[in-house]
């Protein structure tokens, strides 16, 4: 197959040749560049307020006109559900919602959702505001900011809410880096209004003595590869540097190495973000592992539990201090019995006694937080967490960015504008971008990543080369078309074997097309396509695989770039023998393709859905979107789909392409 690796057509990217992609003497913003710092505020200003207005006016919209089927069909209200106290999460309740002795319908509540909880009509009445602790089939647990009244008495529902506070952070962060010179000493960078952007980012920062430390750590790469090693240097010595992660290549384990040697050379505070809650946990894990002392900001019921002790909470709880604090709410709790019983000058003094001690409270509550971050190495958080309170005296002179091309700008720029001033951003602007609800403000840039801009504007950018994950065969496409041709193996053939359950058109390949002849439809609810051919034949694929007895449901990934599609094959595999414990596909993951960038299974079943005379794909034709769905396999990549519409794209159309000149095309698997 390795002779077959010129054949495939690359894709054409980059500015053309001869432009520019910063000139002085423009008075208007390019979109890239920004010589007038007010057009950059004013424009990212505007977007994210459409960005706001829009998921404000969806949630509303769904709840005033939507009817119940819908909302059901949607996934996005629970009806009719009992609660019941379920626990402590660090001094928060949490609430188990179920509905008695049946499954709940299918819904799109996951981990870490914001939600609110209503008896019966959310605009009417005063809701409380939760979030996803976890879910099973028949129950889901919520953290709530409140204790909701009478839980065990009549029924409750449950929607998905929307998230003004990252909004009024964003706009924050905007402000602090238009009309504040000291937010961050890379404004003119961020803006592009330097004269040479690859030499003005490759300067050293003002980082007094650590500056030293830092560039003699460079040469000390450790165990890293070449590309590796390379991204490390330049994160010791560059002001600002870039990390293009390809999948697989170690960007996450590269981010932490960055980080920990920050650390060891007495570098902090330092801050690492990352655009959710997911990544920002894998660089705590890492940092953790290399015996980094790191604190996590955010809500524990965000966290992964096995890393809540290293949470803000946890660490409060285990403070000495915490001790004097319960004391003192002891003595006022029992203030509170006794008021009651107290008359004129007597009940004046307990509630100032009362008052004073719950002042007391917070003042030292205060205190052990700040000593908790004091002594930390390296704070862990969100973008949009970076914003908390916590840390709004605090400055940050180091900070790296990880999942950068997943960030919109304002949220990156949140912890950028806090004293920025040797910054690290790791992406990849050839896998998904920023999640945009807003048409309008997609369309306008709020798209594209302060990566992507920086990228353009030609600040220097590090490529990591050597990837770990994928057999050679299932890599070889796409480090042709997105990537040059430059991705190189870590791993060989025979680390990653054939599953032998599948018959695989080529055993030393382990990737089949297998073209099918259905036809897509609308899902019920009309907001997404589902194509049931190509579902049923999912579901006879996975059993294809289960059979050979190597690969186990957990190691099996079933991807679609449709939400609809998702519904029908969870429905299509509860009936097939379900998915709960001790069920046939126990531990089997189906998602969408947005769901999946990050992760990495086994082998992959990946269902396009699209299936129609006309050609038309959809938002198929982002070839990104294409690039993380083929990528997320490490042993096998078997792809359902329909060739005549497929081919209306130039990027499906070479890989098909490829798949059929290297003779990887399935129709044996149809006839089976």
């Amino acid at each position: 197959m390795a002779d077959r690796k010129g054949t495939v057509r690359r894709m054409v990217r980059g500015p053309p040749a001869g432009s520019s992609a910063n000139s002085e003497n423009d008075e208007e913003s390019d979109g890239v560049s920004f010589p007038r710092s007010q057009d950059h505020f004013e424009r990212f200003t505007r977007l994210i307020a459409w960005e706001l207005e829009d998921e404000m006016l969806a949630v509303e919209e769904r709840l005033q006109k939507w009817n119940r089927n819908r909302l059901v069909e949607n996934g996005i209200t629970l009806f009719d559900l009992e609660g019941r106290n379920d626990g402590w999460l660090f001094g928060e309740r949490i609430v188990k919602l179920f509905t008695r002795g049946e499954a709940l319908p299918h819904h799109r509540f996951r981990h870490g959702d914001i939600v609110t909880l209503s008896r019966k009509n959310p605009l009417k009445e005063k809701t409380i505001e939760g979030t996803v602790l976890s879910r099973s089939r028949k129950f889901i647990r919520i953290v709530v900011n409140e204790q909701p009244a009478k839980i065990r008495q009549d029924t409750w529902r449950l929607d998905r809410g929307a998230n003004r506070i990252a909004h009024d952070r964003m706009v924050g962060a905007l402000e602090a880096l238009f009309s504040d010179e000291n937010s961050t000493l890379l404004r003119e960078l961020f803006y592009g209004q330097v004269r040479d952007m690859e030499s003005s980012s490759s300067r050293p920062a003002n980082l007094g003595g650590i500056q030293k430390r830092l560039q003699a750590q460079s040469k000390h790469t450790g165990e890293l590869n070449s590309s590796q090693a390379s991204a490390f240097s330049n994160a010791m010595e560059y002001r600002l540097s870039l990390i293009q992660g390809p999948p697989g290549t170690g960007k996450t384990h590269t981010a932490v190495r960055i980080l920990a040697a920050w650390a060891r050379n007495g570098a902090g505070p330092i801050l690492a973000v990352a655009d959710s809650n997911v990544a920002v946990d894998n660089l705590l894990e890492g940092l953790l592992d290399q015996g980094v002392k790191a604190i996590r900001l955010g809500q524990p019921v965000k966290v992964r539990e096995n890393l809540r002790d290293a949470t803000m909470a946890a660490q409060m709880e285990e403070h000495h201090l915490r001790e004097d604090v319960d004391t003192i709410i002891g003595l006022n709790e029992d203030a509170l019995r006794r008021l009651p019983s107290l008359k004129g000058k007597e009940k004046g003094l307990a509630h100032r006694d009362i008052k004073n001690g719950w002042k007391e409270v917070r003042r030292v509550e205060n205190q052990m937080r700040d000593d908790i971050l004091e002594h930390a190495q390296v704070i862990c958080a969100t973008c949009v967490g970076a914003g908390d309170r916590l840390l709004d005296s605090r400055r940050f002179p180091l900070v790296l960015l990880d999942e950068a091309t997943q960030a919109t700008e304002p949220a990156s720029l949140i912890p950028l504008t806090k004293g920025a001033r040797h910054v690290v951003l790791v992406g990849d602007h050839h896998q998904l971008p920023p999640t945009v609800i807003s048409r309008r403000a997609e369309q306008d840039g709020l798209s594209k990543s302060l990566f992507e801009r920086l990228i353009a504007l030609g600040a220097p950018s590090t490529m990591l080369t050597t990837q770990y994950r994928m057999h050679p065969a299932i890599r070889e496409w796409p480090s042709e078309r997105f990537y040059a041709g430059k991705l190189e193996d870590g791993v060989s053939a025979n680390d990653r074997t054939a599953p032998v359950g599948f018959m695989w058109p080529n055993w030393d390949a382990p990737v089949a097309f297998i073209p099918v002849e259905g036809a897509e439809s609308s899902s019920p609810d009309g907001a997404s396509k589902q194509n049931m051919d190509e579902a049923a034949l999912a579901v006879r694929v996975v059993d294809m695989l289960l059979s050979g007895g190597d690969i186990s449901p957990n190691q099996i990934g079933v991807v679609t770039p449709y939400s609809g599609q998702v519904r029908l094959l969870n429905d299509l595999f509860e009936n097939a023998g379900g998915r709960e414990e001790n069920e046939r596909y126990h531990g089997l993951e189906i998602k969408t393709v947005d769901g999946y960038q990050g992760r990495e299974k086994e082998v992959i079943v990946l269902s396009s859905v699209r299936a129609n005379e006309k050609g038309e794909m959809g938002f198929l034709t982002d070839r990104r979107r294409l690039n993380v769905a083929i990528t997320r396999a490490r042993r096998g990549l078997i792809l359902l789909g329909h060739p005549r519409t497929l081919r209306n794209d130039p990027s499906w159309e070479s890989w098909c392409d490829w798949a059929s000149e290297s003779g990887l095309e399935a129709y044996h698997v149809l006839h089976m």
